[in-house]
């Protein structure tokens, strides 16, 4: 059972959820007191162990399911008539029980080796080590928790747990079936052919039946296998593939995507960021405040204060340039700002093509999409001049910047000859923390054409190319580092 219950959390982390060593172990505990034989006692009491919030449950409850699946009972089982009701019944409990905890890296696979399986029939041997099992009599047993072990022991001989892409399917399902006797089962079948006999074509045709059957049963626990264990490593490999590429690339199925993908790393970003403001310097003491602390006791230092080290919380100001050339970069810093706003909690943002339009007010009382539509369409539409966005900020919302505010200018900087206003780049500059600047465009076309970016770059710490979605979240992230 602790092998399942590794395989078990081995899913649960593929899946997402953050299970310590710890944990864990508080499971294997768990698990050691309540046992596995009443399903839902198990399914809570794992639950209480293994999951941290509302999500986690959710997705512990999911996959405990899919995880945990018993078999149908059996329709037709053989059963030896010397047997009374309460043993039957026993032996019911046990396969039901088999059938579910004999997922791969069990005791049971353990013990068959590479035999792939086979039931406890008492009408038939037990096959040896090497002996693989009889697929049509298999099949035609109708015992639904005989074949759900042995397709579960098969499983585990070609290890279908390291499956990862759906297109593996057909793969694991070969050779599960050849563990569980296909190819003995064809060759007899092959033979039955060339004798072109009534006889012969039935038994063709009930081997073709078994094998059908069986094989349904084998796709069925393969797909199952894929949801636990492959399906998360599908989505992170694709989630990982979106978020490096360049961002003006990505199709439409990819932006559905980068949604889950940034709000992951906004996750990450908030988990990082999340210390206390405060940092207490247990080394150093604060003399002036442990007198103060301790007048009412004359003098003497029953209370000792120490030095503390004060942190400003993240103010952001985000200016985008939302005309065609860099819209598409502009909806995923938007996406990524807004998805930190429990983290970023002083947070302003602004659009311009020419004319600076403070876009907050429609961001947080739309949906996102039909706010960025909105944006892009009554924002984005003329010639870009960089110059008179710039003086609109400061004519119109130059008190949002203080010594706490870090300036996000997003933008490639063209702006069609215009002038760049550089004195209020630096006056801005002087009353911020800092000024960030992330350009779409490879450092190689800086100053190229109306590109004013070489202008612009003395006064920013730093100017980034910023191309990717995990090149946005690095930007952020230093953002962030400098509050910390």
């Amino acid at each position: 059972m602790e092998r399942n219950l590794t395989r078990f959390i081995r899913a649960l982390r593929s899946a997402g959820a953050d299970i310590s060593t710890a944990e864990a172990i508080d499971a294997a505990q768990v698990l050691a007191l309540v046992g596995y034989r009443d399903r839902e006692t198990m399914k809570t009491s794992l639950g209480v162990a293994l999951a941290k919030s509302e999500e986690e449950k959710i997705l512990h409850d999911q996959l405990f399911d899919q995880f945990f699946h018993a078999p149908a009972p059996a329709q037709a089982a053989p059963r030896d008539k010397s047997k009374t009701d309460s043993e039957s019944s026993d032996d019911d409990a046990s396969s039901t029980a088999q059938g579910e905890q004999s997922s791969p890296g069990g005791e049971g696979e353990q013990q068959s080796g590479k035999s792939g399986g086979g039931g406890s029939d008492p009408g038939r041997a037990r096959p040896s080590p090497g002996e693989l099992p009889d697929l049509q009599e298999l099949a035609e047993s109708g015992d639904a928790g005989r074949i759900a072990t042995a397709i579960a022991r098969a499983g585990a001989t070609v290890n279908v747990d390291d499956i990862r892409f759906q297109s593996q399917t057909a793969y694991f399902v070969r050779r599960m079936m050849e563990q569980l006797g296909l190819e003995a089962l064809e060759t007899r079948m092959l033979a039955r052919m060339r004798e072109r006999t009534p006889e012969a074509q039935a038994d063709v045709e009930a081997m073709i039946a078994a094998r059908s059957s069986i094989q349904r049963e084998v796709r069925a626990y393969v797909d199952q296998r894929f949801e636990l264990f492959g399906r998360s490593a599908t989505d992170a490999f694709m989630n990982e593939v979106a978020a490096t590429r360049a961002i003006g690339a990505l199709s439409v199925r990819d932006m559905e995507r980068m949604k889950a993908v940034v709000a992951k790393m906004a996750k990450r970003l908030a988990v990082r960021h999340g210390r206390r403001r405060r940092v207490e310097n247990r080394g150093q003491l604060d003399v002036r405040r442990t007198l103060r602390a301790n007048a009412g006791h004359d003098g003497v230092p029953f209370d000792i204060v120490w030095k503390r080290k004060h942190k400003d919380r993240p103010k952001i100001v985000a200016i985008c340039d939302v005309s065609g050339s860099v819209a598409s970069y502009v909806r995923f810093l938007l996406l990524f700002l807004y998805a930190l706003r429990e983290k970023v909690t002083d947070l302003r943002a602004f659009a311009f093509s020419n004319r600076l339009v403070d876009i907050g007010r429609i961001l947080e009382t739309q949906s996102f999409e039909s706010a960025m539509t909105r944006i892009i369409d009554d924002v984005g539409s003329g010639s870009t001049d960089y110059g008179q966005a710039l003086a609109d900020l400061q004519a119109q919302h130059w008190e949002v910047i203080d010594r706490r505010t870090t300036i996000l200018m997003l933008g490639d900087g063209r702006s069609n000859y215009g002038d760049p206003r550089l004195d209020i780049i630096e006056e801005a500059t002087d009353r911020a923390k800092r000024l960030v600047w992330l350009c779409p465009e490879p450092p190689s076309r800086w100053g190229s054409g109306d590109s004013c970016m070489l202008k612009y770059k003395p006064f920013c710490s730093p100017v980034s190319h910023c191309a990717t979605a995990t090149d946005l979240e690095q930007a952020l992230d230093d953002i962030l580092l400098a509050y910390d």
